[in-house]
């Protein structure tokens, strides 16, 4: 093609007469004219058809590979004691073309068990109310007069693609239940599945397959708003490709054009806000209509929406004899009741409550961005 391409260089571009042409590659006038005239960038070459001596055998020889591939290693045929048997069957050809299409034989069965053991993949189509995806990511915001790194939580329906995102401090347990309760809020019911990747808050260990220990609490989670979790394979993020696709596009939608905002709570509710402006906004893509549009066809699908799940994460505590209780390196003041005494604290996203014997009366902390600020009460 190179050769080609100095041909058209003389002739189109340096005016080389035909015949010098001729002269300095060896190539006959008209062969020089007849590509010029075609216009012929790259030379395409017919390779006849050449019956081979293997061809009467091919079937034979076939049958044999199929039977070797049975056998133990130690067992089996080499191509050149397949190539003798088949010179007593009256085959007169070389040793070469034989042990050729044993290699191409070989070659062509290991890429048919590649594909096998890989799976065939197609597009995901999911109908109304069957699925919703969901994801984490790092996003930063001005929040109470300083920028901070927040965790962002994405859930998006699978069907009409609407999606909320919120944003919380930790991507702690409290904080993943209190994101299903929200997501489910906004969209006005419950899908049948939820498909993730094997986060911690959600898996104990990973098995072979589809097999996973799921973390007590979070199946608590999924039993209360009866759906059924599904987790992705480990390194198949297109498992779960549109929430994907959102992380991706909330970058430029929300966090490149969102103010400062005095808190968290305020955050979220411009959050909220925005996540339904762009559903209206936002054309579907597959179906006819915009996001706002296919989620309302696709609200009769999903399960009417329970109560709140009590999201909390529970641990065990002693209040020190100055009453005191520490959590995550913070150490917060309770009345001298509770002195030496065990309790139970209850964490949630935006508070901690203090249970003492299993009590319905306790202590409830109200909790600020960054835990600095809070003010206590008796429930």
């Amino acid at each position: 093609m190179g050769f080609l391409s100095v041909i058209r260089r003389w002739a189109l571009r340096d005016k080389m007469p035909i015949r010098e042409i001729a002269r300095r590659t060896g190539l006959s006038r008209n062969t020089i004219k007849k590509y010029l005239r075609a216009g012929i960038v790259e030379l395409r070459f017919q390779t006849p058809a050449r019956p081979s001596k293997l061809d009467p055998y091919a079937e034979k020889l076939t049958g044999w590979l199929v039977t070797e591939q049975r056998k133990s290693r130690k067992d089996r045929r080499t191509a050149k004691q397949m190539h003798a048997d088949l010179v007593q069957l009256g085959y007169d050809g070389s040793y070469e073309r034989v042990a050729a299409f044993v290699r191409t034989w070989k070659g062509d069965r290991q890429r048919a068990q590649q594909t096998t053991d890989r799976g065939t993949f197609v597009p995901l189509v999911f109908q109304p109310g069957e699925a919703f995806q969901f994801d984490w990511s790092e996003d930063w915001a001005s929040v109470g007069g300083e920028r901070i790194k927040l965790q962002v939580a994405h859930i998006k329906l699978s069907h009409s693609r609407a999606f909320l995102v919120r944003a919380y401090l930790l991507q702690t347990h409290e904080m993943l239940f209190d994101a299903h309760w929200h997501a489910f809020r906004v969209f006005e019911g419950v899908p049948g599945r939820g498909i993730y990747d094997n986060m911690r808050t959600a898996v104990d260990r990973v098995g072979v397959g589809k097999k996973r220990d799921v973390n007590a609490r979070f199946m608590a989670m999924t039993s209360h708003y009866v759906f059924e979790p599904d987790f992705c394979n480990p390194a198949a993020g297109w498992e779960k490709g549109q929430v994907e696709k959102n992380v991706r596009d909330a970058r430029h939608r929300l966090w490149q054009v969102m103010p400062a905002f005095p808190d968290l709570d305020a955050l979220n509710v411009w959050l909220e806000e925005r996540c339904k402006a762009l559903w209206t906004e936002t054309a579907h893509g597959s179906l006819t209509g915009s996001i706002a549009d296919i989620w309302e066809v696709e609200k009769p699908a999903l399960m009417p929406l329970p109560t709140a799940f009590d999201g909390f994460v529970e641990h065990s505590k002693r209040v020190s004899p100055t009453c005191l209780i520490t959590f995550e390196r913070n150490r917060y003041s309770v009345p001298a009741s509770f002195a030496n005494r065990p309790v139970s604290l209850h964490v949630y996203p935006e508070r901690l409550v203090i249970v003492a014997d299993r009590a319905t009366c306790g202590l409830e902390i109200l909790l600020r961005a960054g835990g600095a600020s809070w003010h206590s009460h008796l429930m």
